[in-house]
């Protein structure tokens, strides 16, 4: 058996424009989510899995699940509605949630930037490639801290910098010419790195007895073979993928391959002498977001990237399938519980502060079978990494907690409701919201269990 700590973190996450609906309801303004294109036969994101609706039973069934905290994200249109205004409605609605979890005993672990904002600030000034965004962001998060501040003690600043700067349509970031948009891209990062940095100071100004948190989408990186030009794509893809995020956002600067990388393209961003006295701010922790490790060789002219996320697409390296492990229907770089342990160990290694899992899932298209859901396959997955956990716990390293991603299934932001994570079934497809009842799954079961015990066989 491997037991894990009694003050150990047992948790869940979602993300608020993936899993809230209530489009037009509230006072809830137009978020960039809202205007991104979905190809016909998709869900959109106005319903989602309706927990604006639902979030009273969500939070009952946190409780009956035991879960010692929830990490979510409030939706930034609904609680400043243009980026600017306060919407009372929006506020109002966050406490509801907010108490309801505090009441059944559950932490709530807000996240201020979960790849959502509202679109009227890149309609007014083009978004985070406009410095007038660090402005924005730090009002906001202002206003969070002063109205939840005293309830809420444990907070996280922005989600997944490589994910959420990447995806043109999201962002704003329209720019034909690759080196404009790349120069355009490293910009949007650093404003957003200055806006986390300023809020990490006026948070422990505010909110003195709490702890605010980065979240990073761990990559665990390999080197397709032992040729030094692979090994050597493995380090530079990590360092742009991994460690230039965690780098500025923990210790204010860039590695200096990184720096070397970015001035020799024209893509070094701009910042102010005056950006010093905020770059020298850190978080208390660090989140880390892992579904699987990345497998790359040396780059070549003639390698064909049209397949490729774009946040993969780099003359630095080039991804290519890592034959020992098994691919799934969603899970395209296969399975490997060992890259969570490796990652976790090299990010401590290097920052040296607490972590906590706030991401870790199996995604499936999950079917209703006589009002079940037997996904082992899912049970298979949360089970491996959570002994790679155990591993890093027995080790001496600072986890805090666990949280799967996801608590209840959500519109995945490419493939709708056909790819599902949750532990909680959603009861809609991606044409019909339907009832949008919740069922449980044989892992919300079994994860009950492993709560209630402590620990995994």
């Amino acid at each position: 058996m491997k037991q894990f700590p009694k003050n150990f973190l047992w948790g869940a996450s979602t993300s608020a424009f993936q899993v809230e609906g209530g489009y037009g309801e509230g006072g809830r303004g137009i978020a960039n989510s809202d205007m991104r294109f979905i190809p016909e036969g998709q869900a959109d994101f106005k319903i989602a899995s309706n927990h604006y609706h639902h979030f009273k039973e969500d939070v009952a069934l946190m409780k009956e699940l035991g879960l010692k905290v929830y990490r979510f994200s409030f939706l930034w249109s609904r609680i400043m509605p243009d980026g600017h205004k306060v919407n009372e409605e929006g506020l109002h609605f966050y406490d509801q949630l907010i108490d309801e979890l505090i009441n059944q005993g559950i932490e709530p672990l807000p996240t201020l930037y979960h790849f959502e904002m509202p679109y009227h600030l890149i309609e007014e000034f083009g978004g985070w490639r406009d410095r007038r965004c660090v402005d924005a962001y730090v009002a906001y998060a202002k206003v969070c801290f002063e109205r939840f501040g005293k309830k809420v003690k444990n907070w996280i600043t922005i989600n997944e910098q490589m994910c959420a700067t990447t995806p043109d349509d999201m962002n704003g970031n329209l720019e034909k010419d690759d080196d404009k948009r790349h120069q355009v891209l490293y910009q949007m990062s650093y404003h957003m790195t200055l806006a986390e940095k300023i809020t990490i100071g006026l948070f422990h100004k505010m909110i003195a007895d709490g702890h605010i948190g980065h979240v990073v989408a761990m990559q665990s990186v390999y080197p397709a073979t032992s040729d030094p030009l692979d090994v050597q794509a493995a380090m530079n893809a990590q360092d742009e993928l991994m460690w230039s995020f965690l780098d500025l956002s923990i210790q204010g600067s860039y590695s200096q391959h990184f720096t070397s990388y970015l001035k020799k393209h024209g893509w070094y961003p701009e910042m102010l002498e005056e950006d010093q006295k905020y770059l020298r701010e850190h978080p208390d922790f660090i989140g880390v977001n892992y579904y699987s490790s990345l497998t790359v060789r040396a780059k070549r002219k003639d390698d064909d990237t049209s397949h490729m996320p774009p946040f993969f697409i780099s003359d630095q390296f080039y991804v290519v399938r890592n034959t020992k492990l098994k691919p799934t229907e969603w899970m395209h770089f296969g399975i490997d519980p060992e890259g969570l342990y490796m990652g976790m160990r090299a990010i401590y290694d290097r920052y040296h502060l607490p972590m906590i899992i706030t991401e870790n899932g199996m995604a499936y298209s999950d079917m209703l079978e006589d009002g079940h859901i037997h996904d082992v396959y899912r049970i298979d997955y949360l089970e491996k990494h959570l002994a790679q956990v155990a591993r890093l716990v027995d080790e001496g390293y600072p986890v805090l907690g666990y949280c799967p991603w996801s608590f209840v299934d959500l519109v995945s932001t490419h493939e709708g409701f056909g790819k599902r994570y949750g532990l909680v079934y959603v009861n809609r497809t991606n044409t019909d919201p339907m009832d949008c009842k919740r069922i449980k799954k044989d892992s919300f079961y079994w994860y009950q269990n492993v709560i209630k015990d402590g620990c995994i066989s």
